[in-house]
């Protein structure tokens, strides 16, 4: 068998394995596969390529470039997954957790680029939150912004998700404009390695965007600085370790963590046997006993159920695990894989024999079990171990001991406080679930053990269907959790992104802060065109260009028309004496959306231009009313910016309607797509 060389890519060179290098088995059969690691990587020369080559080349890229290099980068993934795929079968993962960790990063990659486009704008400042007035004539005003680190993010991931785990990390700190070195574990480091070459080969990066690490970091955390970043994922242990580094604290080097945890799944009171979520909770659990063989930092580890229903789940989780084919994951029968290393195998059974002093084992025998197409000697295999504890209240190896594999405990609660008492016993977790169809649980569930746990995953007979799983953190939603659990969160749409960027406070004119932000606010300059600006093209607008249309009446038969015409005969707008009993109106008023609807007609072009399409509106408010006989004018200005293909961008209008006493009667967003 030929053993493949796992090199570095450091500085822009791949780099060889060298001194200090280590050997990397097979999980299947425990044959020497791979060597990686090279003590005599210049740390420093990748710190200075990342900050001084990687660093400016992303910064020079607006936020919807980024997300056009992730989206591009994650169909390139996509077209090469099989080579991926193929690869990983020897860290004991089967097709189906290879679609998890593969397919489930290039998934993450295409939310963090679709989020860009969407939710960040195309320019270099991120508006985190709205304009605050610090003066009464708002010519003072402050402003939250959010620009990247100018270091470098450090990614110390785990061996049980090699692509995965890398990507999950790589977008939100791509996306936000700093470059990263990534060191995944050795275990399992030559399917990382596949995936940054690729990345690497597809000419979509710019230099020193990414560096990769297969082997030990050396001194290299010893060398941050108050730019830099660290996001690791493993023990609690290693992470205390890590982020007690003397450097790190001295320089506050921002330090999040994903590491142990205890997670808990919970069965409602009202999911008796026979019921919808009785079964579910039994695949759910059984499910995320033998995924990845257990080797899920999501995975259920502590079982809690009524009582009552004890015996008939660990019967139901017993008949549904003894189904479960153990055995060589290329085939396409199994169901369960190994374990990722021999010395990941004896840290489990070590782990499940500490948990045994405190349960006893109701399933699952590591000395008699069947493997097939491999040698269960050779390989990293056990079977999927289930306990019971009798007496939760008192134990505290089921609490405190993560045995990283297929192995979980059963243990009753009398009512759904005592449930949460023992899911928050975990002292933090990454996920909780809860299955019940009683939403007067979930409430109690998520006021009493949402401290406890970074996400509380409630699935029941109505969502069943569509529900991604209670170990299946997503994109959208932060991956994390309090104490144990690490204290940190990653992932959260753009909240993840944050993480490598630096929200400063701004303060000054509406003029400064318009021109920071490349978004014009209210009080800033306004530039005038003799053109009507919907006759020119979205490249051909500037920020701060304004309209103001001449005034018009609003009398009492436009009212009385757009009340009978639309059936908006509200007493407001139709009967005098009640208008006038109500304290917000002196009598009859004209229709808030009368008023928008004449702002329209008074600021239109109507002939056919660049304006191609009226969106909608955002942030609408009435301020005061307008009786007949008032007037009303309009200002339109184009606020903010943003492109979204060749052909077309999106215009952001603010629109303010003032009577003829110029007091502000109305204002809004109008958004409008309009031709490049």
């Amino acid at each position: 068998m030929t053993v493949q060389n796992i090199s570095s890519f450091a500085a822009g060179q791949w780099i060889a394995p060298g001194a200090g290098a280590r050997n990397i088995a097979s999980a299947i059969t425990g044959d020497v596969i791979a060597t990686a690691g090279n003590d005599a990587l210049d740390v420093q020369a990748m710190l200075d390529y990342a900050r001084n080559v990687g660093g400016p080349n992303l910064r020079k890229l607006t936020f919807h470039d980024r997300a056009r290099m992730l989206k591009a980068l994650a169909m390139h993934l996509r077209e090469h997954r099989q080579a991926m795929y193929d690869l990983s079968f020897d860290t004991g993962a089967t097709q189906s957790d290879h679609m998890i960790d593969i397919d489930g990063g290039i998934g993450t990659m295409l939310v963090f680029a679709s989020k860009g486009r969407k939710e960040m704008p195309d320019s270099h400042v991120y508006l985190d939150g709205e304009i605050e007035q610090l003066s009464r004539n708002g010519t003072f005003l402050g402003q939250h912004i959010c620009t990247p680190l100018q270091g470098v993010a450090i990614h110390i991931n785990a061996f049980n998700f090699p692509v995965w785990g890398m990507l999950e990390k790589l977008a939100p700190t791509l996306l936000a404009g700093v470059p990263a070195i990534v060191k995944p574990a050795t275990n399992s480091c030559y399917v990382t390695e596949l995936c940054v070459k690729l990345m690497i080969d597809s000419g979509i990066l710019p230099a020193g965007a990414v560096q990769l690490v297969s082997g030990g970091l050396g001194d290299m955390l010893d060398h941050l600085t108050c730019q830099d970043a660290v996001a690791f994922t493993g023990s609690a242990d290693t992470a205390l370790k890590l982020r007690s580094n003397p450097l790190i604290l001295q320089n506050n080097t921002r330090f999040t963590s994903e590491a142990d945890s205890l997670n808990a799944s919970l069965l409602g009171p009202d999911a008796i046997p026979g019921t919808p979520e009785f079964d579910l909770f039994v695949k759910e659990v059984s499910r995320e006993m033998t995924t990845k063989a257990g080797q899920k930092c999501t995975a259920i580890r502590r079982i809690i159920a009524p009582q009552n229903s004890v015996e008939a789940l660990i019967e139901a989780l017993s008949a549904r695990l003894s189904k479960t084919v153990i055995g060589d994951p290329r085939l396409e029968t199994t169901r369960m894989g190994a374990l990722v290393s021999g010395g990941q195998k004896r840290d489990v059974l070590e782990k499940a024999a500490l948990i045994g002093t405190e349960a006893e084992r109701v399933f699952g025998d590591p000395d008699n079990f069947t493997v097939d197409g491999a040698d269960a000697e050779k390989g990293a295999f056990v079977p999927p171990m289930l306990f019971h504890c009798a007496d939760p209240d008192n134990a505290q190896r089921v609490h405190d001991t993560e045995a990283f594999g297929p192995v979980s405990t059963v243990m009753g609660y009398r009512d759904v406080d005592h449930a949460i008492a023992l899911a928050n016993k975990g002292q933090g977790s990454l996920v909780t679930s809860c299955i019940t169809h009683d939403p007067t649980v979930a409430r109690e569930v998520a006021i009493g053990a949402g401290a406890f746990h970074g996400r509380i995953y409630f699935n029941n007979r109505d969502s069943m269907k569509e529900s991604t799983g209670h170990g299946s953190p997503l994109p959208h939603m932060v991956h994390g959790g309090p104490g144990r659990a690490g204290g940190g969160e990653e992932l959260g749409g753009i909240r993840g992104v944050k993480h490598y960027m630096q929200r400063t406070a701004i303060q000054g004119s509406p003029d400064i802060l318009s021109a920071i932000g490349d978004k014009w606010v209210p009080g800033a300059a306004e530039i005038t065109e003799e053109a009507h600006p919907f006759t020119r093209k979205f490249g051909e607008l500037s920020i701060g260009e304004t309209l103001h249309t001449a005034p018009r009446t609003v009398t009492m038969d436009d009212i009385e028309h757009f009340a009978n015409f639309t059936g908006d005969t509200f007493y407001a707008h139709m009967d005098e004496e009640a208008a006038r009993r109500n304290p917000f109106f002196p009598g009859r008023v004209a229709h808030g959306y009368l008023l928008l609807s004449f702002a329209a007609g008074m600021f239109v072009e109507p002939n056919e231009g660049p304006v191609l399409a009226n969106t909608g509106l955002d942030g609408l408010r009435f301020m005061k009313p307008v009786s007949a006989g008032d007037s009303i004018k309009v200002r339109l200005t184009v606020k903010k910016k943003t492109k979204r293909n060749d052909e077309y961008g999106e215009v952001r209008w603010h629109v303010t309607l003032t009577n003829q006493d110029d007091e502000l009667v109305a204002e809004y967003e109008l958004l409008t797509m309009n031709a490049y």
